[in-house]
């Protein structure tokens, strides 16, 4: 059953189905099809009613593919509930409350606006499990057949979507605080946020600056945004801020800038979540990183006993290791950060809020509560690929790693791995000497790059 089921997975990625618009798969006839597909299997699934909400983020392809999901779907006798733009984890959220039959998400992420995607959430809020993925697949190569007129689905617009999503945001927030006394920069990178994050903000008391909020379908992520927080730090520095908050373009993503315009990345947001629920006595079990977390966050949480432990890169598997462990505090440096007693998946505004809501109880700025956490100096080099090559099987490549990690020793580490959603090879060095990472590093990827092209 292994076997058949990793080749049968022809479209779904690490995060659904994503690539290049106008690129199979992402075509209108795909997603047509996929919605199709999607519609059949997933009226099987789940407890909700025989509903689908479909939301997505501001590129302009969205429109097209939305229509063509909504096609599909109708032919498979489902009926649709339209969002518009709205953050990955508001669609998450709306979908376990509203109680439907699944959630779809048109976005591709922090990537360009020339790239989308279509991520699904099941009934309760969490991703397809791998199997029904797998079934949606095995659907699509049978023939689309339309269901009876009387039994079409029928869309509607789902109005009151953002404010729902704005009063569960504002309720993570401490009843009787409010941020009047902070100037807070937030970047909407362009995308799905652009509305609901500055309304939390703001109607929580926030002296607010917002930038990167007229998206007009062609910006999105572009020089801004938590991949590009450029914009953030000059603003804050403007501004007099005490923080900036950079979301991406579909909202699941939160990187920090604190007032002296340092940035506080996914690994740092996590260090003062954790360090803050471990104080007040909150803090269930421990914190769930990646193979890409920094040694300075595992080693800051050992010195006050609190457990960590490593999952594969991607959010999918940071949620599956808190399962496991009956944790509910994990994270990816990127800004994946996942408080799963509140949410189901990474949510950019609950993060920053909890953050908000610990530097509003203790007085204290952001720069002094990572102050505790020591950085271990990273390169990372992204070496991109004409197509997908295992260089890992090269015996250049394992050579030049074997000898990497025999001179870093037990002063750092290294992670070499392909990226699930783009076809680039990351290379990852981490230690104590910055000159020699940027050293290590260079000549490893120069490996990677050599191999590659050997085996493209």
């Amino acid at each position: 059953m292994t076997q058949p089921a990793r080749v049968a997975k022809r479209f779904f990625g690490t995060d659904g189905v994503r690539g290049t618009m106008g690129e199979e798969p992402i075509t209108p006839e795909t997603v047509l099809k996929l919605g199709w597909a999607a519609g059949k299997v997933l009226s099987r699934h789940g407890n909700g009613q025989n509903k689908i909400l479909i939301g997505k983020d501001t590129r302009v392809s969205g429109y097209l593919l939305e229509s063509a999901l909504e096609a599909g779907l109708c032919a498979a006798g489902v009926d649709i509930r339209l969002l518009g733009p709205m953050p990955t984890p508001a669609i998450a959220y709306l979908t376990r409350t509203a109680r439907a039959r699944a959630g779809i998400v048109i976005s591709a992420s922090h990537n360009a606006y020339s790239d989308n995607g279509i991520k699904f959430f099941a009934s309760d809020g969490m991703k397809l499990p791998d199997e029904v993925e797998l079934e949606i697949e095995r659907a699509m190569e049978e023939p689309l057949r339309t269901v009876e007129s009387a039994a079409l689905g029928k869309a509607k617009r789902y109005d009151d979507a953002p404010g729902r999503y704005i009063e569960f945001c504002k309720s993570a927030f401490p009843h009787r605080s409010n941020l009047e006394r902070l100037k807070i920069v937030v970047d909407c990178a362009n995308g799905a946020a652009y509305q609901v994050a500055p309304m939390v903000l703001m109607e929580l008391g926030a002296q607010l600056t917002v930038i990167a909020n007229e998206p007009d379908g062609f910006n999105i992520n572009r020089d801004c945004g938590s991949t590009h927080p450029e914009l953030l730090r000059r603003t804050v520095l403007e501004r007099r801020a005490d923080l900036g908050i950079a979301l991406d373009g579909d909202g699941d993503r939160v990187i920090l800038v604190d007032g002296r315009g340092e940035l506080v990345d996914g690994d740092q947001i996590l260090y003062i979540l954790a360090l803050a629920r471990h104080v007040a006595g909150g803090l269930q079990g421990g914190v769930a990183g990646t193979l890409m977390t920094n040694l300075g966050l595992e080693q800051a949480l050992a010195a006050r006993n609190i457990p960590f432990k490593r999952a594969p890169v991607g959010d999918r598997h940071v949620i599956a290791l808190l399962q496991q462990e009956g944790w509910e505090l994990g994270g990816e440096t990127s800004g994946h950060i996942i408080c799963f007693d509140r949410s189901t998946t990474g949510d950019g505004i609950i993060a920053a809020l909890e953050v908000l809501a610990v530097m509003v109880q203790t007085g204290k700025s952001l720069a002094e509560l990572k102050s505790g956490m020591m950085v271990y100096p990273q390169v990372m080099i992204n070496v991109r690929m004409s197509r997908r090559v295992d260089v890992q099987s090269s015996p250049e490549v394992r050579k030049s790693l074997s000898e990497v990690e025999s001179e870093l020793a037990a002063n750092g580490r290294v992670v070499l791995r392909a990226s699930g959603t783009e076809p680039v090879v990351r290379v990852m060095i981490e230690g104590r000497d910055t000159a020699q990472i940027e050293r290590l590093g260079r000549h490893l990827a120069e490996t990677v790059q050599r191999a590659a092209g050997a085996g493209g």
